[in-house]
């Protein structure tokens, strides 16, 4: 197995005032309170809801969503209490923090892609009481002159997750990913906001656990922000530079760490009409092996009555033909089912694909990490 040398780094993506990179997990996770008003557990508050699920990076002391306020987060959002309780307002959170939180991240992705004027004054608030600020989206606010004043004038600190580098410094597809010699895996999805990421994360401590060296790469903010030392906002990223950036990081990933393997966090769909990303993911990584995230329950794309849900069997087909590359399982999202109709659908995927099949949330997972030992038979575990 390979040794691993720590060397810590964060995404090239955190213009402005970037995270702290000499030590991006420290002992002491900075204190941060997240806003997720009127949409924590749904898609839209997914930076939010990942945040709640794992955060290496902060210390996460409260949500804000006034529609769901004195609930405790944990226990809405995957029914298991977590203690970081749901608050009505800025006032309310600071109100049962023993000090300010450093940090107010902007825990929503809403279709626009941009803040209303509620939340803009909050956020003016939010630096007036000393936090400094993380969002991301891809209206940024280092490039805003009242949001720039606001935080010169009060020593704090705006993060812009999604801000690429200047185009100078972007990368183009070199081929080096070739080089990469250890197992790559796609986690990918049939929609967006489907759990690729909470999957994604949860096989790579999996596999941790197991005694591998294993590495996640992240493509989206929520990754970025909850703490992944590699990673890169790719929707952010011109396209002709996405395969390029993506393969660098990963790249620098390797030779970096040294690891046994490697876990890429998929974006979009492969099919989905809306986004690109999907290729641009397999062209950058050349996964060796992908996992499909699915939502049986599912009925449209989402943010889409146009679109149906594509049929599970058809996107295997043509992730596989596309990436070249097997799909060794499949994961369920358990949205609108009971543990019933979880196990009849794993049964029915199982005989009818001819893969591993599980759910993350309700039943016990070695089925998930064996998805890749199994493939992988060289892979040393102790």
């Amino acid at each position: 197995m390979s040794s691993t040398t720590r060397k810590m780094t964060t995404s090239q993506y955190l213009q402005g005032a970037s995270l702290p990179q000499s030590n991006l997990f420290p002992q002491q996770r900075e204190t941060a309170i997240v806003y997720s008003e009127g949409y924590f557990g749904e898609n839209t508050g997914k930076t939010a809801n990942g945040l709640i699920r794992e955060s290496n990076r902060f210390h996460i002391m409260s949500i804000i969503d006034s529609t769901k306020a004195g609930q405790d987060s944990g226990l809405y959002l995957n029914g298991i209490e977590n203690g970081i309780p749901i608050c009505s307002s800025l006032s309310q959170a600071i109100s049962i923090s023993e000090c300010i939180p450093e940090y107010f991240i902007y825990g929503l992705a809403p279709d626009s892609g941009h803040l209303t004027l509620i939340e803009r004054q909050l956020i003016h608030k939010a630096m007036r009481l000393g936090m400094n600020i993380v969002i991301g989206l891809h209206e940024f606010l280092n490039e805003d002159p009242e949001f720039v004043e606001t935080a010169k004038k009060h020593h704090v600190k705006i993060v812009d997750i999604r801000k690429p580098r200047p185009t100078k410094d972007l990368k183009i597809f070199s081929n080096r990913i070739q080089n990469v010699h250890c197992p790559r895996i796609l986690v990918m999805g049939t929609d967006c906001a489907i759990g690729k990421r909470t999957t994604a994360l949860a096989l790579t401590r999996m596999l941790k656990n197991s005694g591998l060296n294993a590495v996640m790469i992240a493509t989206g903010q929520t990754g970025l922000i909850q703490g992944s030392s590699y990673g890169v906002a790719l929707d952010a990223v011109p396209s002709q530079y996405c395969v390029g950036e993506l393969e660098a990081v990963i790249v620098e990933a390797y030779d970096n760490e040294k690891p046994d393997v490697i876990v890429i966090e998929g974006q979009g769909a492969l099919s989905h009409p809306s986004f690109c990303t999907s290729a641009s993911i397999i062209r950058g990584s050349q996964p060796t092996a992908i996992i499909l995230q699915h939502s049986p329950m599912r009925v449209y794309l989402s943010g889409s009555e146009e679109y149906l849900m594509p049929e599970l069997g058809a996107e295997i087909d043509l992730i596989e033909h596309f990436s070249g590359a097997p799909v060794i399982g499949i994961t369920l999202n358990n949205t609108g089912m009971d543990e019933h109709s979880i196990r009849e659908t794993i049964f029915q995927y199982s005989n009818k694909y001819q893969v591993p099949v599980t759910e993350l949330f309700t039943l016990p997972n070695d089925v998930l990490v064996n998805m890749v030992l199994d493939r992988f038979p060289e892979l040393d575990v102790v």
